[in-house]
């Protein structure tokens, strides 16, 4: 399989506005411009948000790059997606999924932000479009839970179609990547400021995507979008997970890990402590750019690490692109 990869985007135009004020000369793109969104914690899982530019080295490839750009946002506003696994395995974890929907838009979502809600099974289902108002997320779980039982009297038009699904018949199978794919490609791409994260609610089993993978952690990479996982999975009486899971487990922590995002277990008692780094992680973070010395554009994929200087910190960022 190839590896994940992203391609430069989101930070120029940042660099765009910078040069706005000094006339109306034409202003020519750098595609060679590689840009990073990133965080840093500290030893105790903290975040860390009074560094500069020259507490980091940036390495492409385990090649030092120069930095050109950067900057320290904060209490920016925040553009977020739910997507709620309501396939077949999930059937014991549904209200599981309400309540830590709920206390995440409870400690997370303010006024500033807008968030919008996909349900998903073999198909995606919009339950509640890109809203400021949480209310009318939650109203739109209640309305879904109900139309999946065949209750309700809901309009043909109340729950749209995401992504391809008239390939797909309606079944209790699961469209992960999909799902993730389709919410970043038509929810999330098009936002001009602000921090954009897709947060999961599933096992991270697939079996009826016509995207894979890669093509799930690409898109989000590419557009800078952030993924949470937040995993319900079966477990033994040992508390192992179970075989069927094992694989799940493994996805939704790839995701997670190369986007820049991170990975929670739903039985984690702390779930909304994690919740509540989320928006920290999202609200608070460092970007940068630099130009890359290795300008060929072959289509491979490039390593991206960037380290911080001082001991005990810890760096989570996306992890590359793809030379294009």
């Amino acid at each position: 399989m190839r590896r994940p990869c992203s391609r430069p985007s989101g930070l120029l135009p940042l660099l765009l506005l910078a040069t706005a004020g000094f006339g109306q000369e034409t202003i020519r793109v750098d595609v060679h411009l590689i840009n990073v969104t990133f965080s840093v914690l500290d030893a105790q899982g903290g975040f860390v948000h009074n560094l500069g530019q020259d507490d980091f080295d940036v390495w492409e490839d385990n090649v030092p790059q120069r930095i050109a750009f950067f900057a320290h946002a904060s209490e920016i506003p925040l553009h977020l997606g739910l997507a709620a696994d309501f396939s077949g395995s999930q059937v014991n974890s549904i209200k599981p999924h309400h309540k830590d929907l709920e206390t995440f838009l409870k400690t997370v979502v303010s006024p500033r932000d807008d968030v919008f809600l996909l349900c998903f099974a073999s198909r995606l289902r919009l339950a509640q479009d890109v809203t400021a108002d949480p209310r009318l997320i939650t109203q739109g779980l209640d309305d879904f839970e109900q139309y999946r039982k065949g209750k309700g009297n809901f309009h043909p038009n109340r729950f749209p179609e995401l992504g391809p699904h008239e390939i797909r018949p309606p079944s209790t199978d699961t469209a992960f990547f999909d799902a993730v794919y389709e919410s970043v490609r038509l929810k999330l791409s098009d936002a001009q400021t602000g921090r954009r994260a897709l947060v999961i609610f599933s096992d991270g089993d697939d079996n009826s995507s016509a995207r894979d993978e890669v093509e799930a952690i690409e898109i989000a990479q590419r557009n800078d979008v952030v993924l949470f996982c937040v995993r319900y999975t079966e477990t033994g009486k040992d508390g192992a997970v179970t075989a069927r899971n094992k694989n799940g487990t493994t996805v939704l922590e790839r995701m997670a890990h190369d986007s820049g995002g991170a990975h929670f277990n739903a039985r984690d008692k702390g779930l909304a402590e994690h919740f509540r780094q989320i928006g920290d992680q999202l609200r608070s973070s460092y970007e940068l750019a630099y130009h890359t010395t290795n300008p060929v554009s072959d289509g491979s994929f490039r390593k991206i690490a960037i380290r911080a200087k001082r001991a005990g910190l810890t760096v989570r960022a996306k992890s590359g692109y793809v030379a294009r």
